[in-house]
C-alpha cells in the first residue's frame, strides 16, 4: 500500500484521469473529492463490498422454476404443430 501525506486542497493523480482531492480535514475526519471517468465505478468499500454480495446472491438463483416454464413453452408449441 502507498501511503501519501496531502493537505487540503492537494490532489493525487492516478493514472492520467483520475483526481483525488483533500477537500476538508475536521478532527479526525477528512473529506476526498474523486474524479473519475463515468466508466470507472467508484464506490465506498462497504458499498463495493454489499454490490459484490447482491452479485454472488444473484448469479446463484435458483433455475429450476425456469426450466419448468421451458417445458410448458415447448409443449405448448408442440401442440400447436
Amino acid at each position: 500500500m502507498l501511503v501519501l501525506s496531502r493537505q487540503k486542497n492537494e490532489t493525487i493523480m492516478i493514472g492520467d484521469t483520475i483526481e483525488i482531492t483533500i477537500v476538508d480535514v475536521k478532527g479526525d475526519k477528512v473529506r476526498v473529492g474523486i474524479n473519475a471517468p463515468l466508466e470507472i465505478p467508484v464506490h465506498r468499500k462497504e458499498i463495493y463490498d454489499a454490490i459484490k454480495r447482491e452479485n454472488i446472491v444473484a448469479s446463484t438463483v435458483d433455475t429450476e422454476p425456469l426450466a419448468a416454464a421451458a417445458g410448458l413453452f415447448r409443449q405448448a408449441r408442440t401442440r400447436k404443430k
